[in-house]
């Protein structure tokens, strides 16, 4: 005769048939560095540490430290030998440039600004991709991920795009000093081109700088002609400006793919915290069933005792 307390038992085992008790198995023991107490020798944990690090995250922050770099301290050297080319050749009145030498001081502080904020960013973002690979590592442990965590990821998504929105601007903005640059330095190879050349003379070639718009039109000299403009491109200042300009667009462009390339782990990640919370919510509702199993069943054995 089947009793109450067992038909009950019964229907619960049908209805949380997937929901039964973990069984444990043995496990074979590890070789290796595995000392008698089952402590894990330094192998195992450099091995642990390492699955814990976020390659791709802290690729990302050394491509965007290095190219910060480049573009701040060789953009910050280039202006200042820019600001003595012009004053030494192309305006010789001080008032015909003070403008031009106050917005030049005015983006070397705004550099030093964009280094320090970068540094901090840059650590803050590496950080956060330690947090989220842990979290994704540490899924079915005692780690349990956040709504704030959730929303500060996204936060770093919104910054991190409108960032690379405004490096994209200022990439662009670096290509313009390499682009004067690359004609005066054209022009002055035309000019040693023509010296065998007694036809065409090279006074008659000239680089007006007046016309790119860095000074009034009414500064003296303004340009410069054959010789003195080919003397110009001979100078330390014009050649260390002029390559220093290409590193500093070249470390905008690095930046620019850096900060690319952090937007896809952060998006990445953000979908990673938010699969990871559904799946903790699901967790907590098998173990609460499961747990309401066990307590029907120890409940149902009480009484079935009770009765026996």
């Amino acid at each position: 005769v089947i009793t109450r307390p067992e038909m009950e038992i019964g229907r619960y085992h049908w209805m949380y048939r997937s929901s039964r008790p973990h069984q444990y198995h043995h496990v074979p023991g590890l070789r290796g560095n595995i000392s008698p107490l089952g402590i894990q020798g330094c192998f195992e944990c450099c091995i642990k540490c390492l699955g814990g690090v976020p390659y791709a995250s802290l690729v990302a922050t050394i491509l965007c430290f290095s190219g910060v770099a480049l573009f701040c301290g060789c953009g910050h050297v280039a202006l200042t030998g820019t600001v003595t080319i012009l004053e030494q050749h192309f305006s010789t009145t001080v008032s015909d440039h003070a403008l031009l030498s106050e917005v030049i001081q005015l983006m070397q502080y705004v550099i030093y600004g964009i280094a320090s904020f970068f540094f901090l960013y840059g650590i803050i973002l590496l950080a956060e991709g330690f947090y989220t690979t842990s979290a994704v590592k540490e899924l079915h442990g005692e780690f349990k991920t956040t709504a704030c965590g959730r929303c500060i990821s996204g936060m770093f998504v919104f910054l991190t795009y409108v960032l690379g929105v405004a490096w994209l601007g200022v990439f662009g903005f670096s290509a313009v000093p390499v682009f004067m640059f690359y004609n005066i330095w054209s022009t002055c190879e035309v000019i040693k081109s023509l010296q065998t050349n007694v036809t065409v003379p090279g006074d008659q070639i000239c680089v007006d700088i007046r016309q790119y718009g860095i000074i009034p039109w009414t500064a003296v000299p303004g340009k410069a002609c054959g010789p003195i403009l080919e003397n110009i491109c001979n100078t330390n200042e014009f050649y260390m400006s002029y390559h220093l300009f290409i590193v500093a667009c070249a470390g905008a462009g690095a930046t620019v793919i850096a900060l690319i390339h952090f937007l896809m782990i952060l998006s990445s990640n953000w979908a990673y915290l938010k699969d990871a919370s559904k799946m903790q919510a699901y967790q907590d509702i098998k173990a609460k069933e499961e747990q309401e199993l066990q307590d029907i069943q120890s409940r149902s054995k009480e009484q079935l005792n009770s009765y026996t």
